[in-house]
């Protein structure tokens, strides 16, 4: 979605509101950040399945 389809959809004052409640929101600790780290730097990477798992029914 671009920038014009957002603004489009969401009006310029909701989208300052959602900045706004943003800049107020905690930084996030250095754990979450640690346990996001994985998702965000490589959301498509594919887990392997534990060795003791069942293969997946076709």
């Amino acid at each position: 979605m671009t920038r014009a389809e957002r603004l489009a959809l969401l009006s310029p004052e909701f989208l300052a509101y959602i900045r706004e409640s943003v800049s107020t929101a905690p930084p996030p600790s250095p754990e979450l950040i640690d346990a996001l780290r994985p998702i965000l730097t490589n959301p498509a990477k594919r887990r392997t399945p534990p060795a003791d798992s069942a293969p997946a029914a076709a």
